[in-house]
């Protein structure tokens, strides 16, 4: 790759550039920032359910960190791009590098989920179970790479159509953000049919068919190099790397945090999993032992010890990019950055093993994955029959239903597969609290007038 033909200030919508203090790239993070996508966040579970009087990480606290993380990574990566590849730079990407990576991979990691439906994971194999266990009902009335899309419902996919497909009576572009600010969230750019989870790029997938086109000219944009035309399959852009890690960094971390706040893990577990990381990369442990022994509160323990973890971290996934930068720009790196650390790193791994036997099947996050895969569904089920009915079989329930979802996600116009997405759209956008809500009144648990 020519890393003078990596990024761009081109924008979907065809947006033009007006002269202002802020570069195209700091305004792509005020747009996300302003956005109702990323809003809506603060409403959507991460990890645990959110329990009122003690505080955890929702989707937009993780968001927000996650980017904080992010522009630290690609500060520092565009500072060793500008100073040992000069000769190969010109001055706007001189520039560029200097000033403006970290600025790029912050709005990149502030908007990396929103395309994730409310309830986690669980509401992304929730859509994905509706269509793969109403197959023979649905299938027929798709193509086959339409039908990938459905069946394989995806949170990364969803993110590029959030923020770069036009809804109805909206403007063209959707959130109208740089091809390099989209570039950078596409950890698998490739169609569904493509997907094949041995390898990274292609583990799951990047755009639907519906916003193929918009992906091809971001694609074409940034430079990305091509696979396949048949089905469309590209190399990882190099900055989704540093993206990943910023992600990869902040949950696995934070999220032991949240449940030692939350009582599901003792001081003393946590304490040591992140003492053991933190010594493995310091040559200062006995500084930090004093610092530990003069705090008093357990919380705050763990709070300066998060950050000496996420701090080692970040300096590691620094030190690994640069030492694999020629495999990153050819697109042959096979492993993300934390995986490949965690590899020969056993405190890494020994928080990895822990988080999942401990947290992530703890009962309170089992059943908000269970509650939260049947009210999608069910969400789904009430209003995908009734928008694919024609105008000769609709009936007044499927009238009545399809009222309830907003102009701008209706496709009338549109072919079953556009009406679908529009559906999905509606739904995937809820949150937590709307979704629980709305279910509880169309199955008429909760009756009555709420204005």
């Amino acid at each position: 790759m020519n890393l003078n033909q990596i990024f761009t200030n081109q924008r979907t919508g065809n947006n033009p550039h007006t002269k202002a203090s802020r570069t195209d790239f700091q305004r792509d993070f005020d747009r996300i920032i302003f956005s109702s996508a990323f809003r809506r966040l603060q409403n959507k579970t991460q990890v645990f359910p959110l329990p009122g009087s003690v505080f955890v990480h929702n989707r937009l606290t993780h968001s927000l960190e996650v980017s904080s993380v992010g522009r630290s990574l690609g500060s520092v990566i565009g500072e060793f791009i500008h100073d040992n590849y000069q000769s190969d730079l010109t001055e706007d990407s001189k520039s560029f590098y200097l000033h403006n990576l970290g600025n790029v991979i912050a709005a990149a990691c502030l908007c990396h989920d929103v395309g994730n439906p409310a309830f986690g994971h669980s509401g992304e194999d929730a859509i994905a179970s509706y269509f793969d266990r109403n197959e023979n009902d649905l299938k027929p009335k798709f193509n086959e790479k339409e039908w990938a899309d459905l069946v394989n419902f995806e949170g990364n996919a969803n993110a590029i159509r959030v923020l770069a497909q036009q809804q109805q009576g909206k403007d063209a572009g959707g959130t109208q953000l740089t091809f390099a600010t989209l570039a950078s969230i596409a950890k698998y750019p490739c169609e569904a049919i493509a997907r094949d989870k041995k390898i990274i790029h292609r583990k799951k997938f990047g755009f639907f068919q519906n916003e193929k086109d918009i992906f091809l000219e971001i694609a074409k944009g940034t430079n990305l190099i091509s696979e396949s035309e048949e089905p469309h399959i590209f190399k990882r852009h190099p900055f989704v790397w540093l993206v990943e890690a910023a992600d990869d960094i902040c949950y696995n971390i934070i999220d032991m945090e949240d449940a030692h706040r939350l009582g599901i893990v003792s001081t003393a577990d946590c304490q040591n999993l992140f003492f053991e990381l933190v010594k493995s990369e310091t040559d200062d442990v006995d500084r930090v032992k004093r610092k530990l022994d003069s705090i008093g509160n357990d919380n705050e323990k763990i709070s300066y010890l998060r950050a000496k973890v996420i701090n080692a971290l970040i300096n590691k996934s620094i030190s690994m990019y640069k030492q694999n930068f020629d495999k990153i720009l050819e697109g042959n790196l096979d492993k993300a950055l934390l995986d490949m650390y965690k590899g020969e790193n056993k405190a890494l791994q020994d928080i990895a093993s822990f988080s999942v036997e401990k947290i992530y099947n703890h009962k309170a996050v089992v059943e908000i994955e269970n509650a939260g895969y049947n009210v999608m569904y069910e969400l789904l089920d009430h209003f995908i029959p009734s928008i694919l009915k024609s105008e000769e079989k609709i009936k007044s329930y499927d009238i009545k239903a399809l009222k309830l979802i907003p102009k701008q996600f209706i496709y009338e116009n549109g072919t079953d597969y556009q009406k679908v997405l529009g559906v999905i759209d509606f739904v995937s956008g809820m949150t937590d609290n709307y979704a629980t809500d709305l279910y509880r009144k169309i199955k008429g648990i909760d009756i009555g007038m709420t204005m």
